[in-house]
């Protein structure tokens, strides 16, 4: 997690997870590790295994756009998987790129326009709530909070999902909802591993929970997109909503969120009984500028 070879061990995660068979190569009795050796991956990149094994170990850190391009194929990347390779590259270039810093102090939280805040809080059909890149939630309006507590401003709504158990309960998407999300934080961040707020976040759910190390040594990568979340709320039932994400413009990679029901669907129908039950709540949920940090 310190970032001085992210490129080598991104190399390493993914040819790890590519079978001998999708590649074209037959199996050939038992090995050693799991997916392509080192010199596969060379002999199908058109690379030497010399210059391939000084790629992983970080010990080149210039590899051109044909190589990677070469790379990506083998490694049976997709497109976005390609464009963070290539991101990787270039950040690990000399005098290119975000040198590690080690910052020991957390930055300010960044600030959540306040015509966001009041545009989610005028939404009373369509949970929302904003988020940085590390899923910390800086402002959320009073429908996603009657989804779920944990929808509140200064908590992390990935440690939520992994660590709540509620949370599981609430999901029936629960899997695919945490492999997204650690897919989702890798791309949020890109080479930028040495952040105290990530190396914080990383090491916690490293310790805490086995799933989470797992997704998180496969590298994979997922821009933020919408999906469609399959809840069951305690006190509504199945509610299906299609949340969409949209970046903040003149932030710092902000993101809001916005859910909804299907028109005249039976979700629909759930949604408003569920907002009808919040509406004696406070509807007025801080940015988190009001806080020291999440």
């Amino acid at each position: 997690m310190d970032g001085t070879n992210a490129l080598g061990e991104f190399l390493r995660a993914r040819r790890q997870l590519v079978r001998p068979e999708d590649a074209g190569i037959a199996g050939g009795g038992l090995r050693r590790v799991p997916g392509l050796r080192r010199e596969e991956v060379a002999m199908l990149a058109g690379i030497s295994s010399d210059y391939y094994l000084r790629l992983e170990q970080g010990r080149d850190r210039n590899p051109s756009v044909q190589v990677l391009d070469a790379l990506a194929r083998v490694l049976l990347l997709d497109a976005d998987a390609t464009a963070y390779l290539i991101e990787l590259a270039r950040s690990s270039q000399p005098g290119r790129g975000r040198a590690p810093s080690r910052r020991r102090a957390f930055p300010a939280p960044e600030r959540v326009p306040p015509s966001v805040v009041q545009l989610m809080e005028g939404w009373t059909a369509n949970p929302s709530y904003v988020q940085d890149r590390f899923s910390n939630i800086l402002a959320v309006n009073a429908l996603a909070t009657a989804l779920s507590p944990n929808y509140a401003v200064g908590v992390n709504i990935l440690r939520a999902v992994f660590l709540d158990p509620a949370e599981r309960e609430l999901r029936r998407d629960w899997e695919e909802t945490v492999a997204e999300g650690v897919a989702t934080l890798r791309a949020n961040v890109g080479p930028d591993v040495d952040d105290p707020r990530l190396v914080d976040l990383v090491g916690e759910l490293s310790v805490r929970s086995a799933l989470f190390r797992q997704l998180w040594a496969r590298h994979d990568v997922q821009p933020k997109k919408g999906r469609v979340s399959r809840l069951t709320h305690p006190q509504v039932g199945d509610v299906d909503l299609q949340s969409n994400k949209f970046t903040i413009g003149g932030t710092d990679g902000l993101v809001l969120v916005v859910s909804h029901a299907e028109p005249g669907s039976r979700s629909a129908e759930l949604l408003a009984i569920l907002g009808s039950l919040a509406a004696d709540r406070d509807p007025r949920r801080h940015p988190v500028q009001d806080q020291e940090r999440p």
